[in-house]
């Protein structure tokens, strides 16, 4: 793993800059030809939903006919790997969460057949969503510290779920159980459906929810919130505490992205321009609005400020994942 990952960090930190050794951009870029935005996952889930946001203004303003491909499977893993092996002419895109990016390749290193930061460049973050610790309604604690104690009194005796072996959610709970120095057992599951329904039905005690997901059930009463993945509250719920207030859990940070990716190769010129207009797309009402109403905190910023986002989530990621021994399925 320290092979890999000392190889993805310096593809990573350099990936956007070896695109200034490619050929400017194309004349004819872009013609009048459709362009394919290729979604990792099944529509409906929170990816489909962001790249329909931001795919059809995109398009608008580039002039082109933007089509959603939907190409699930493998954790993301197909779909990414689809766009990797795309010719880098600027008419096939990725939107993809962070997990397939820095995640996938250390878990599941024999299933991914591309290296994701040197056939990938990427173009900008879309959005970036905290996650909400929740626990059953019947679980005895109402707080972090309440957990904590419980826990420890309890080891090995309480149980979480996310949704499979080697997903963000059950990375970023590992690394909370890590730091705080509890004992967890993790219960994967196939879907986050089943996970809330079961935290509901007092069957699984413990989770990690965006809050798109986690908010209206802990609104309805019917599932407890004890605290938040990042240091900043949360305008809908402010009552929420942040984890990182406990003196366990001090600079715990966690948060799920969604961003914009081209192939590997991919002129610097169309990258610049992809997200020139995509930052243009992110700042209009119309597409801030529905994100924010999911607690998600618009993307800004440059290709090179994204891929220096995800170098660093790349080697804090490794370290839970070595450390757990997470290995995919």
């Amino acid at each position: 793993m320290h092979k890999l990952l000392l190889n993805l960090c310096v593809v990573l930190t350099c990936s956007t800059l070896s695109t200034l050794a490619q050929a400017q951009t194309p004349a004819a870029w872009p013609a009048a030809k459709p362009m394919s935005v290729v979604v990792p996952f099944a529509a409906g889930g929170a990816v489909d939903y962001a790249a329909r946001m931001v795919v059809n203004k995109l398009g608008e303003r580039l002039g082109q006919s933007m089509v959603i491909d939907n190409v699930a499977g493998a954790g993301g893993v197909v779909g990414t790997a689809k766009v990797a092996r795309a010719a880098p002419d600027g008419y096939t895109l990725l939107v993809a969460p962070d997990s397939t990016i820095v995640i996938a390749p250390l878990v599941t290193p024999d299933a991914v057949k591309y290296d994701p930061l040197k056939d990938l460049v990427p173009v900008g973050l879309i959005n970036i969503t905290p996650l909400i610790l929740v626990a059953s309604p019947g679980l005895p604690v109402n707080n972090f510290a309440e957990l904590l104690r419980y826990a420890r009194a309890n080891p090995g005796k309480l149980n979480y779920a996310s949704p499979g072996v080697g997903n963000l959610l059950h990375v970023a709970m590992e690394a909370l159980l890590q730091q705080a120095g509890i004992n967890i057992v993790h219960v994967p599951y196939k879907s986050t459906p089943q996970i809330v329904s079961d935290l509901i039905g007092n069957q699984i005690e413990l989770a990690l929810l965006v809050p798109s997901t986690g908010l209206p059930h802990i609104k309805g009463g019917k599932i407890k919130a004890l605290g938040l993945t990042v240091n900043e509250r949360l305008t809908a719920s402010p009552e929420i505490p942040p984890l990182s207030d406990s003196p366990e859990l001090k600079g715990y940070y966690v948060t799920t992205s969604i961003g914009l990716f081209v192939p590997g190769k991919t002129s610097p010129a169309i990258v610049e321009r992809l997200n020139r207009e995509l930052n243009a797309v992110l700042s209009s009402p119309e597409v801030r609005k529905p994100f924010e109403e999911q607690a998600a905190t618009i993307g800004k910023g440059s290709g090179a400020d994204y891929a220096e986002f995800l170098r660093k989530e790349l080697v804090r990621n490794a370290v839970v994942i070595k450390a757990a021994n997470i290995k995919g399925e």
